[in-house]
């Protein structure tokens, strides 16, 4: 059904509605209005109602092929899910690119679509088909069963076993949730974007770096002000309390950064948090579980409380005697300059980078103009090429929401057409904080064997370039460059028959082992010599530098993973309530991480109303995922480090057995085909220079 509609005097056809005659079908951002999503999404629900109501009206016997897979024939081979299509689009603008008539219009259809979700999970007529196959079906592919063995599953998991009375209670918790956390997000965003920290005294610019002044100074441009003006947003915030001189001024910024969505005000999220646990809590009850957690780690690697709780206990057994070591050689530091006074968490960052150059001379603003972003970007693509034979081509010709926003054609090591890579790389208003990667079109293959190529965005906040320098980045940026490209070659990669079981749709305590394992490049030599080179000299980054990169590898190494473990911790206290939560949050967060806090707490911070992964990101019991998946990955790049960190047969067989095959089999069936072993934690902790050996 196409439709057509006046818009600025002229006849407008929905895009969503037609075809795209893009560069591989790529999402036509010009030509879409906001109008177009609403009149999308109600249409993709038409659409979907109307299939599955062929599906269950089919006087046929349940099978496979009729009920798993169910396509009309007369759509033809282009067809496309249209609710999918509009979702992923609108999704994605949503964080990268949103506005306020977008942020009403989520409002408007976040009840909508939850609706509908639960219409599809809770249709009786559906499930029993479903559960017909599920009993009685043909000889299955490992794809095919994993297909069948998910559906039913999400429908027992969605509440397909309830009374009507529980179907009816889930209906509405799950409408509850699905507008909290989008409120959760919206109000993450305005207190985010809503404080500045504007300066008019240039002795207040005492220490900072030039590249930090001059994009300071452009900010306050872009603001119309005077002076300098600094965010919130990392490449503003890291900056001035690594290096700023001015310790009350990094004490104000401190405490906007961490108090957040605390304040008496309309973005309050407190009570948000409090009763989103409770939702979690109430629904996994409903089901038959103990709690959400128990309910969730069904489907991790994981798979219980227990396992995940000897993890981090495990990892604060191992790291703490050496984290508190760290701690005190901070305090030392400190001193020096307070005296009596204590260290305070806004001073954290300043004496940990005095304690870095007395020990290794080493600064992030020395590494920074060989890190220039045009050259990043050659050194990353190169290293994939390297590894796994494919390339890059930018495409001017396809269409982009912001022109921050670069699209890029990808192609295999025999020429053939894999993937289109869109990368966003700056900080801007309307754009989430943080990095991302997700997909505007994923993988499938269709009924007559055509290879559907997925469309991958990698969303970031590095340093912006300014009017007198390009963009330069610190180590930590290049870091978090690879870590989100590692998640984009894990959908690029992407070779599977269901959409479902392609890409990143994997356990989420196995997603980010794609993205861990690429940031093992970041220290290695001979990765460092394919692109660092200076933006002004073109001179190569120094092998005494790159030396000082290595040694310092495990700098703070210890409480950086029990900063992590503490954030696990935290996740995991909310999401094993058995009784209802009443809480007070900030109280509680303290003494919930407390086992792995070796530092100083105030009172009057709070983390958890700004813990977008827990609360409205998708980890809700799998924080832990991070160092589960740290685990894998340094056991994988173990096998890189004896069989050549560029050895192309090692990174095939990566290929094949992981990145290839998304959630098609069981994560630790694919890692164990890769490796021919079980992962152990002793290669993570010979990696950190942790001596006590434990098990997992």
């Amino acid at each position: 059904m196409d439709s057509i509609s006046e818009t600025n005097n002229s006849t407008h056809v929905n895009p969503f509605f037609t075809e795209w005659d893009t560069p591989h079908g790529t999402v036509p951002f010009d030509k879409i209005t906001i109008p177009d999503y609403e009149e999308a999404f109600i249409e993709g629900i038409r659409r979907d109602n109307e299939e599955i109501d062929k599906i269950v009206n089919n006087p046929e016997e349940p099978t496979f092929d009729n009920t798993m897979i169910f396509r009309d024939e007369e759509k033809g081979e282009h067809y496309y899910d249209l609710l999918d299509r509009v979702s992923n689009v609108f999704s994605c603008m949503l964080s990268a690119e949103t506005c306020d008539e977008l942020e009403e219009l989520a409002q408007k259809m976040s009840p909508i679509l939850t609706q509908h979700a639960n219409d599809v999970r809770l249709n009786p007529k559906l499930f029993a088909r479903i559960k017909q196959v599920y009993e009685n079906h043909r000889e299955l592919t490992p794809e095919e069963d994993m297909l069948l063995q998910n559906s039913y599953d999400g429908f027992v998991r969605s509440g397909a076993l309830l009374s009507d009375e529980g179907k009816e209670q889930l209906r509405q918790l799950t409408e509850e949730a699905g507008l909290l956390t989008l409120q959760f997000s919206q109000n993450l965003l305005k207190e985010m974007k809503a404080f500045t920290l504007h300066l008019t005294d240039e002795a207040d610019l005492d220490g900072l770096p030039d590249s930090a002044i001059e994009a300071a100074a452009q900010a306050a441009r872009e603001h119309d002000k005077e002076g300098w003006l600094f965010t919130l947003d990392a490449p503003s915030y890291t900056p001035f309390m690594t290096y700023s001189t001015r310790r009350e001024l990094r004490r104000q910024l401190y405490m906007a950064r961490n108090t957040v969505c605390i304040h008496d005000n309309s973005e309050n999220n407190l009570r948000i948090c409090q009763r989103l646990i409770n939702l979690r809590r109430e629904m996994a009850q409903l089901l038959g579980y103990d709690t959400y957690a128990d309910y969730v780690l069904v489907h991790r690697m994981a798979s219980s409380t227990e396992n995940v709780y000897k993890l981090l206990n495990d990892l604060i057994d191992a790291y703490k005697p050496t984290a508190i070591n760290e701690r005190d050689e901070l305090k030392a530091v400190a001193k020096a300059d307070l005296g009596d006074e204590k260290m305070q968490p806004w001073d954290s960052a300043f004496y940990s980078h005095k304690l870095k150059m007395e020990k290794y001379n080493l600064d992030a603003e020395m590494l920074r103009p060989y890190f220039q972003l045009d050259k990043v970007i050659e050194g990353v693509f190169g290293l994939a090429n390297r590894l796994y034979g494919i390339t890059f081509k930018e495409n001017a010709d396809i269409p982009v929401y912001h022109p921050d926003v670069k699209a890029y054609e990808v192609t295999d090591r025999d020429g053939s057409y894999l993937a289109v890579f869109y990368a966003d790389f700056h900080p801007r208003k309307g754009k989430q904080g943080g990095a991302w990667m997700t997909e505007f079109q994923g993988q499938w293959i269709d009924r007559k064997g055509n290879n559907v190529r997925p469309h991958v965005s990698v969303v970031m906040n590095l340093t912006k370039p300014t009017d007198d320098k390009p963009a330069l980045l610190t180590l930590g940026e290049v870091e978090t460059f690879l870590h989100e490209f590692g998640h984009s070659l894990h959908g690029m990669f992407a070779n599977t028959r269901f959409e479902s079981l392609s890409g990143t749709n994997v356990w989420w305590d196995f997603v980010e082992l794609p993205s861990q394992f690429m940031e093992n490049y970041a220290v290695e030599r001979d990765f460092l010599r394919t692109f660092a080179y200076h933006y002004q000299t073109g001179e190569p980054l120094p092998d005494e530098l790159i030396d000082r990169i290595i040694n310092s590898r495990n700098f703070m190494v210890a409480m950086a993973c029990l900063r992590q473990v503490s954030f696990g911790l935290l996740d995991m206290a909310y999401y094993t309530q058995r009784e209802p939560f009443e809480a007070d949050i900030m109280t509680f967060e303290k003494e919930a991480w407390k086992p792995a806090i070796i530092g100083r707490q105030l009172n009057d911070t709070c983390m958890t109303v700004q813990f977008s992964h827990i609360m409205a990101g998708g980890y809700a019991a799998g924080y832990y995922s991070y160092k589960w998946a740290e685990v894998l990955d340094a056991d994988a790049f173990a096998v890189f480090k004896r069989e050549g960190i560029f050895n192309p047969a090692t990174a095939q067989r990566f290929r094949d057995c992981v990145l290839s095959r998304g959630g098609t089999e069981h994560p630790m069936t694919l890692y164990k085909r890769f490796k021919g072993a079980e992962p152990t934690i002793d290669a993570l902790l010979e990696r950190n220079g942790i001596k006590k050996t434990v098990t997992t």
